[in-house]
């Protein structure tokens, strides 16, 4: 990819570098989701079932791509915000996979 931007000055001076992260592995996802849903002011209780669902969806959902959870994470924020809710829901990820384009419909 590299060379590609070589042959290209203009691109390559616009970008400057690109990094490719490795995914993040399921119980790395396990340890920082929580961690991110307090950063959005929500306790994320693993004895409640709707959290582990709505956990379950968005690992499967993004499949550990770091940049697509930080960009599912802001959708998860602004749904919760217009919409007054409290806690993250299966619905609620759904509706933010979904204004994203994002994952299989099932």
């Amino acid at each position: 990819m590299k060379s590609a931007f070589l042959d290209t000055p203009q691109l390559y001076s616009r970008l400057g570098f690109s990094h490719e992260f490795k995914n993040l592995s399921e119980d790395e996802m396990r340890f920082l989701f929580p961690k991110i849903w307090k950063t959005i002011e929500i306790v994320y209780n693993p004895e409640h079932y709707p959290d582990v669902e709505a956990m379950n969806v968005i690992l499967r959902i993004t499949a550990g791509n770091f940049r697509l959870i930080d960009r599912l994470f802001s959708q998860i924020k602004r749904i919760l915000k217009i919409n007054k809710l409290d806690r993250i829901s299966k619905e609620v990820v759904d509706a933010a996979r979904k204004c994203l384009v994002i994952g299989d419909p099932e």
